[in-house]
This record gives C-alpha cells, sequence and structure tokens, in this order.
C-alpha cells in the first residue's frame, strides 16, 4: 500500500509523553499527553496504545465547551465537574475527540488489532493532572484546552505516527 504524505503529521512519543505536531516538516507545537498505563499494544482488548502509522479519521466535538463529556462519541450535556465523585473518578473523554484509523494491515488494521474498531482516539480528560505521564486506556489523552487547540490545527486525513 502507498501512502502519501500530508502537509501536516502528529507524531507521538509513548516514551516521552510527547505529541509533536508538524507542518511542512516544522514541529508547531508539543504537547504533553498521556498514553496508556498498559504496555503499548496494538491487540483489540488490550488496552494499550497502538503503534504505528494512522489517518486522523474523525474530528468530533467541535464547539462543545470546555470538560464536555463524550459518551460513544456524542456529547452528554454535562461537563465532568457535573458528574458524580465515582464518574469522575473514572477517565472520562472530554472537550473534542478526534479518532483514528490504523494504516497497517495486520499490526493496526484489520481483524483483531484495528484500531479505529477500538475507538482509539486523542481526546481531552477529566484528569488533567495525569497528564505527562502513562495512564489512558489505550487512547492519548491531552489538557481540554491544548486538544482544542490541536482539534482546530489538523484536518481528517493527516497522518499520525505513534511510537
Amino acid at each position: 500500500m502507498s501512502i502519501t504524505p500530508t502537509h501536516r503529521q502528529i507524531i507521538v512519543s509513548i516514551e516521552r509523553q510527547e505529541l509533536a505536531l508538524i507542518s511542512d516538516g516544522v514541529i508547531q507545537r508539543v504537547f504533553s499527553i498521556s498514553t496508556s498505563k498498559n504496555p503499548p499494544s496494538c491487540l483489540a482488548d488490550s488496552y494499550g496504545t497502538p503503534l504505528g502509522l494512522h489517518a486522523l479519521a474523525d474530528k468530533i466535538g467541535d464547539g462543545a465547551p470546555l470538560g464536555m463529556v463524550f459518551k460513544g462519541r456524542v456529547p452528554t450535556g454535562q461537563k465532568s465537574s457535573e458528574y458524580s465523585e465515582e464518574e469522575q473518578a473514572r477517565n472520562l473523554i472530554t472537550t473534542r475527540i478526534i479518532r483514528l484509523r490504523g494504516l497497517e494491515t495486520g499490526k493496526n488494521s484489520g481483524q483483531g488489532c484495528d484500531s479505529y474498531d477500538r475507538y482509539v482516539y486523542i481526546h481531552g480528560t477529566n484528569h488533567e493532572d495525569r497528564i505527562g505521564e502513562p495512564f489512558s486506556g489505550g487512547c492519548v489523552e491531552m489538557l481540554n484546552a491544548e486538544v482544542i487547540e490541536l482539534f482546530n490545527a489538523v484536518h481528517e486525513g493527516d497522518l499520525v505516527w505513534v511510537r
């Protein structure tokens, strides 16, 4: 399969817990992130952040307020602060969702390893204090204000390399 480079790319470094936004080969911004507390993995039900080349598949939540909680990729109408303490203890998907589609058949695309079918996202979190350390259930989590910045800077189809 041939993949055409895109004007913008995202590089996710699991080791550094950083995400770099690159435009025309120049780093525009580096963000602190949180990837999975489990080891990196492309396998379904591993709760590990999947490695390899992905494309930005869907952008969800444009215009939603900071801290809006999403369930099933739909805004709930409540911010994370409005949830019970028990719900807030969980890792909620907040503010924006950037859904990833794996591009490497048999690695992060296809039966038993598909990043899109695993609902792997770049998204905001209600646990902003954990950004910079592995904490997620497989997604790439960001500070809420920063996921809005990234969301506004990227387009569907942009390449994402997770290493």
